[in-house]
This record gives structure tokens, C-alpha cells and sequence, in this order.
């Protein structure tokens, strides 16, 4: 923690440590509750899955909840430099911890996707404002980087017990609980958001526009994207793709030309003009592909594919959201002292690669600490270059557009991760589909290969022993077929995560295209005390 008695910002403000730190605190409970939310909900959703009768909508539970964050994190990222992003962060917790309840309560999968996307909006409410608020409070960018330990040491400590609480409340209390876990963190958020948050104002207006056309064709584009990848590969290239692919282009091709016309747009097309500012777009829509691959798709492996209980699923995912956390605060305290900042994206993709890599090679054979290792390389990856690709972008980014790049960078990560999950998604369904078909013996009844086709055959036991006694009355053994299943499970989960491999690769070699990063200190700021807290 910095050593100043008091802290200015860029507006003129000075907070004091206790308000700073107490503020903080709030931004800490609102990254737990984000953090606990994706880890334990990746490690739950096989469960989820198989409960609830729909695994052609595994992926949509976390794509459904991106594209909607996509599309609300420039709005409220925007609205935030307009109106302070204090009552956009409130709003935002509200949102999301009755889109938990929902989620909770949900009966069937329809209505699950439908509460995750209303989460999603809260979640890109909050990703668009509250991380926003860091910089608002602490321009100095050497002191900013003391202050967000404190959230990489809040990300740690839900990483550390996300996966492992998600694995247990599924497999003890239902899956049901792991979107009530939300509730307690969101209130003691709430409280220290309302209470210590300062309210800070950027930019005034008299009157704001704001780009709803853009967003409404951000969200049709989008959508049809992400139906076009996944629907392709079940359909084939019918009337039907060929339209929808041609959509989603003349969608994203109308999104440019308005941009460049309206007064106030949504996504200000100049940003990409910045050399640096693209490259790093680049990154962080590498790094959401990667990211949410390995999330969503890892338990899948280990509880389908290897047949693990939900519990051991999350005791094994541990090591690598920890350690995204260990990489954040060990380059927290070594990047400034490089000569060049440039250095621990290289090395953190780098650590990618390798992590993606051994992914491809797990199977029932794997021991647990080569699996061990595979972790903890990717959480280090990961942990050298997130934190660094948005400290980066507010280096390079200037007041005037600090919220809508934050946010911006965040919507392109989120963009990366709903197409990967999509694409790996869409992989997986393909190579397991075509290796469950080849394992039916020639000249044979095929009527209960339907049943094999459906993974949740591999993590809902219930339904495991009905197919298990169905065959047993055609004379074939069940027990057989479903280790035959899994074997084709690993082997099409291997594929998908190849597409991450791919991400990790081509990232490492993109670094070269972001600039040399030099931090600076604000100039002319002399530190003060003051009584008592601003609000």
C-alpha cells in the first residue's frame, strides 16, 4: 500500500488513505463476487447440464452472459465519464445479485440462459464502471499499481476457494447454491460502494447523447455471429448459414459506417488508430478466448471426460485461478523495474503457450501433479499479461477516453471469450458426435447411440445407469460404451482447447506490434492531509 497520506485526483479532489482504502475495499468485495461467480459456475455447469436436460445450451450459459456484458460494457463505460461512475457501480451490484437469484431459481435451461444474460448485464455495468474507478481515484500510475494488489489479492482469495466452494456446494448442497453465493458478497459491496466511493466527474456536458442505434446493431451482429459459428457445423452451408453469415458481415460493416458518422458513437473508431491502443485490443481478445476456454472447458474434461467428482474438479481448476492471481501481484512488484514493461507479455504468453499445450496431452493417465504443473503455468500466463494489457491501455489512452478504453478493452476481451467459447464449443459437440457414431458395431441396432451422443450420459449418473440397464437388455455392455465415450469426451476437448493453443501462439508474436510502454508519474500533485472523507 502507498505510503501518502493522502491521495489527489485528476479532477482535484484528495482522498484520504482510510477513504481510499475503505473504497477500495468496496471494488475488492464487487471483484470477489465477480471472481466466485465465473469459477464456480464453470466448475458447476456439467452438473447444471446434466440436471437441467440441455447440453445443446452448454455453451450459451456463458456465451449468453458475454454477449450481453459486450454489449452494456461501452454504454455504461460511456455513461460513467459522463455522470461518475459511482451510481452506475451501485446500480450494477442490484443487477447482479438479483440476476443470481434468478439463476438459482431457474427451472429448465431456456430459463437459465435468460437469467444469465440479465447477469450479464450487471456484469458489464460493473466491468464497464467500477474498474473504471481505479484510475478516477489514482491517476499516478506507480501508485495505482500499489493500490490494485489489493484487488489482485481479492481475486486471489476467491480464486483460491472458487472452484473448490463451486465443486462442493454442487456436489453437497446442489448446484443451485453456487449463484446464491453472490448474495452476501454483493450487500457488503453495496454497503462500502455507497458509503466511501467517491463520485467523480470526467467530462460535462449540458446535453448527452448517447449511441442506442450502435449498441442495437453491436447486439444483432453479435448475436448472429455467435448463432452462425455454433449453428454451421450441425446445419452445414444451407440458405439458411449463408444468410445469417451475410448478416452478421453487413451488420458489422453498417456498425463502421455509422460509427464514423455519429456525433457520439459508441465505440469511437479513432481509438484504433492509436498503434499501441489496437494491439492491445488485440491481446485482450486473445486472452478472453483463452480465458473462458479454459474455464468453461476444463471441468467438462475432467468431470466428463475422466469421469472426476464435481468436488475433485474444483480442487484441480485451483491452481490455475490462484495463480492468475500470484502471477498479478509477482509482476505487480517487477514490471516497473524492467527496462521495458514489454517483457512480461512475452513471458506470460509464453507460459500460455506451454500451459495449452500440456492441455492437450491430459488424459486418464495424467498424473495429478504433471496436471498440477499445466495449471500453474496458464494461472501464471494469464497473471503476466491481463493486468498488463489494461494498465497499458490507460497508459496509453489519455483522460478524455479512459473509461471508454477501459471499457472498450474489456468488451474485446469478453468478445474473445464468447467466440471461444463458441468455437470450442462447437469443436468439442462436432469430434465428440463423429467419435461416439464410429464406436457402433457394423450390422448392429443403433437406436440407443442417440442416448451416447449426449454427454450429460457421462456426468448425471441417474441417467448413466438407465443407458447402462438399457443395454444390459440388449445383451451389450454399458460400462464399456461409456468409457468408449469418454475416450472420444477427451479427445474432442483436446480439439477445442487446440483453438486456444493457436490464440496463445499467435498472441505471443503479436506483442511485438504494442509499442514500448514507459510508466509516468503525475507531475505537480503535491500530497496534503485532510480531515475526515469526501463523499
Amino acid at each position: 500500500m502507498t505510503s501518502e497520506s493522502a491521495q489527489h485526483t485528476q479532477t482535484g479532489r484528495v482522498l484520504s488513505v482510510r477513504q481510499s482504502f475503505l473504497a477500495m475495499l468496496g471494488l475488492c468485495f464487487v471483484t470477489m463476487m465477480v471472481a466466485v461467480d465465473q469459477t464456480v459456475v464453470g466448475t458447476a455447469l456439467p452438473t447444471i447440464v446434466a440436471e437441467l436436460n440441455g447440453f445443446e445450451l452448454y455453451a450459451w450459459v456463458a456465451t449468453g452472459y458475454l454477449l450481453a456484458s459486450v454489449i452494456t460494457v461501452p454504454i455504461f463505460g460511456r455513461l460513467g465519464d459522463y455522470y461518475g461512475r459511482k451510481p452506475f457501480v451501485v446500480a450494477s451490484v442490484i443487477v447482479f445479485i438479483s440476476a443470481s437469484v434468478l439463476c438459482g431459481l431457474a427451472g429448465s435451461m431456456p430459463q437459465l440462459v435468460i437469467a444469465r444474460i440479465l447477469q450479464g448485464i450487471g456484469g458489464g455495468m460493473l466491468v464497464g464502471t467500477a474498474f473504471a474507478c481505479i484510475p478516477d481515484m489514482f491517476p499516478d500510475s506507480h501508485v495505482r499499481l500499489r493500490w490494485q494488489m489489493l484487488i489482485s489479492a481479492a481475486f486471489g482469495i476467491a480464486n483460491a476457494f472458487g472452484p473448490t466452494l463451486g465443486g462442493v456446494l454442487t456436489q453437497h448442497a446442489g448446484w443451485r447454491a453456487v449463484f446464491f453465493v453472490n448474495l452476501p458478497l454483493g450487500l457488503i459491496s453495496l454497503f462500502f460502494i455507497w458509503r466511501y466511493l467517491p463520485h467523480i466527474r470526467h467530462i460535462k456536458r449540458d446535453r448527452i447523447q448517447l449511441d442506442w442505434q450502435g449498441a442495437i446493431i453491436v447486439a444483432l451482429g453479435l448475436g448472429s455471429l455467435q448463432l452462425f459459428v455454433q449453428l454451421l457445423p450441425r446445419q452445414g452451408a444451407n440458405l439458411n448459414m449463408v444468410l445469417l453469415g451475410s448478416a452478421a458481415v453487413l451488420l458489422f460493416a453498417g456498425l463502421i459506417w455509422w460509427e464514423k458518422r455519429c456525433a457520439q458513437p459508441l465505440i469511437p473508431l479513432d481509438m484504433f488508430k492509436n498503434k499501441s491502443l489496437a494491439a492491445l485490443f488485440c491481446l485482450s481478445f486473445f486472452l478472453g478466448f483463452i480465458l473462458f476456454a479454459l474455464l468453461i472447458y476444463i471441468p467438462l474434461l475432467l468431470q466428463g471426460g475422466l469421469g472426476r467428482s464435481p468436488q475433485e474438479v474444483g480442487l484441480l481448476i485451483t491452481p490455475l485461478v490462484v495463480c492468475i492471481t500470484l502471477g498479478s501481484l509477482i509482476n505487480a512488484r517487477i514490471i516497473i523495474r524492467l527496462p521495458s514493461p514489454n517483457y512480461m507479455l512475452y513471458a506470460g504468453f509464453a507460459l500460455l503457450v506451454l500451459s495449452c499445450s500440456g492441455m492437450l496431452y491430459v488424459d486418464s493417465d495424467t498424473s495429478r501433479w504433471v496436471l498440477l504443473i499445466i495449471m500453474v503455468l496458464g494461472g501464471l500466463g494469464l497473471g503476466f499479461t491481463m493486468p498488463n494489457v489494461t494498465v497499458f491501455a490507460q497508459e496509453t489512452a489519455g483522460r478524455s477516453l479512459l473509461g471508454i478504453s477501459t471499457a472498450m478493452l474489456q468488451s474485446v476481451r469478453m468478445i474473445g471469450g464468447m467466440l471461444g467459447t463458441a468455437i470450442v464449443g462447437t469443436l468439442v459437440g462436432h469430434y465428440y458426435v463423429s467419435g461416439v457414431r464410429r464406436l457402433v458395431p457394423e450390422g448392429q441396432d443403433t437406436n440407443w447411440v442417440a442416448l451416447l451422443e449426449d454427454p450429460q450420459v457421462l456426468v448425471n449418473h441417474s441417467i448413466q445407469s438407465e443407458f447402462v440397464r438399457h443395454l444390459q437388455r440388449l445383451d451389450l455392455h454399458g460400462e464399456y460404451y461409456i468409457d468408449l465415450a469418454r475416450e472420444s469426451l477427451v479427445t474432442a476437448v483436446h480439439w477445442g482447447l487446440a483453438s486456444a493453443l493457436l490464440m496463445a501462439i499467435l498472441g505471443f508474436f503479436w506483442v511485438y506490434r504494442v509499442p514500448p510502454v514507459h510508466f509516468t508519474r503525475t507531475v505537480g500533485v503535491t500530497p496534503t492531509q485532510t480531515a475526515g472523507d469526501q463523499t
